[in-house]
């Protein structure tokens, strides 16, 4: 019999009580919801679409401020983030549920892509068949989807928190077994066992379900065929440095993605990349020459909503020309900045946030 957890409200007034899950996913937002919340907040909204979902952080944020909520991610695994925790409102991982994906026999005969095709690259062999069996046990052992979705995320977290880096860049499993003096990272951590990881994870992402008494969904679609007619639409695409370096999420997580269309990862890897990365696929935000018609495409679709745009002061397009282009659709434009400081990142910048409005 399907779990539930019901909704209560928590001693913020408007919110709705449950926690965010910790995560090591680059560029979440999860430090600066309320801030986001906070810069928001005397505007009337009730319907919000996240158009680059990431993490979920945002939507669960706005979820819990009883906002109906549409998040959306091109990328499978976070969509599946996005089923699980904002789409989701009653339905958590059992202990039964949890203890059979991690049972420990061997019974049977289990799909071997991830040892086959990654053995040396990101986890140790051992490692790399209880990842291949656990995939399997998610979609053979957990008829409902959503529950499936709840299994996949903590599976994903506990992929990243075992990675150098919480990254998929680089075939570089020899950072976990260096003797050497670390300036970095957490050897224990990464040493700790999968199923370690991974109940800790499902008991996260079952704190985070709760029901906000409105349909969430989540959706799956580019940028640029989201659905319209939403109050609010909240952008933070992929962040472009001066350098006209971009951070490419299909890329840094390719591994993740890979699991998440398991059946069909074979086709999708570039052969010819020592780290099995996927086919490359190049994406107009980032590029310097596209990224400022990407946003104003975006825009244009959505110039009937609020928009509100998160980004960094030192990226591309700048500050200046992104306030310039809201100009040319919305009559009002505020501006808000807070100091942060980003991970794998030498210097301090500041997050900045737009709001557009008529």
């Amino acid at each position: 019999m399907a779990q539930y957890q019901q909704s209560m409200f928590g001693n913020r007034s408007g919110y709705f009580n449950a926690e965010f899950p910790s995560t090591r996913y680059q560029g979440s937002k999860r430090k600066l919801v309320d801030w986001i919340s906070e810069s928001v907040s005397s505007l009337e909204f009730d319907s919000v679409l996240d158009v680059f979902g990431g993490t979920g952080a945002v939507s669960h944020q706005f979820k819990a401020l009883g906002k109906t909520v549409t998040y959306n991610d091109l990328l499978h695994f976070n969509w599946l983030i996005g089923v699980a925790l904002i789409q989701n409102s009653d339905i958590i991982l059992s202990t039964v549920d949890i203890d059979n994906l991690l049972r420990e026999d061997d019974a049977g005969e289990y799909p071997s892509f991830i040892s086959d095709h990654f053995q040396n690259v990101f986890f140790y062999p051992d490692e790399n068949r209880w990842l291949d069996r656990t995939v399997y046990r998610i979609k053979q052992d957990l008829i409902d989807p959503i529950k499936q979705a709840l299994a996949f995320f903590a599976l994903f977290q506990s992929c990243l928190v075992k990675r150098p880096y919480n990254l998929f860049h680089r075939a570089n499993l020899y950072m976990r077994e260096a003797d050497v003096e670390r300036s970095f990272g957490n050897k224990i951590t990464w040493d700790t066992p999968f199923p370690v990881h991974f109940r800790k994870y499902a008991q996260e992402a079952n704190l985070a379900v709760f029901n906000n008494g409105k349909i969430n969904s989540a959706i799956n679609v580019d940028a640029f065929d989201t659905p319209t007619g939403f109050d609010l639409v909240y952008l933070d695409p992929p962040y472009l440095n001066q350098k006209g370096i971009g951070v490419d999420y299909r890329d840094f997580y390719h591994f993740l993605e890979g699991i998440a269309r398991y059946h069909e990862w074979g086709n999708l890897i570039d052969t010819a990349s020592k780290h099995k990365r996927l086919i490359p696929n190049v994406s107009v935000w980032n590029q310097p020459k596209s990224i400022l018609s990407a946003f104003e495409r975006v825009i244009e679709r959505h110039r009937k909503s609020i928009i509100v745009i998160s980004y960094r002061d030192d990226g591309i397009p700048t500050k200046a020309e992104l306030i310039t282009m809201l100009k040319r659709h919305k009559k009002h434009v505020h501006e808000a900045e807070k100091a942060q400081k980003y991970a794998l990142s030498k210097r301090d910048s500041h997050e900045i946030l737009l709001i557009a409005t008529d």
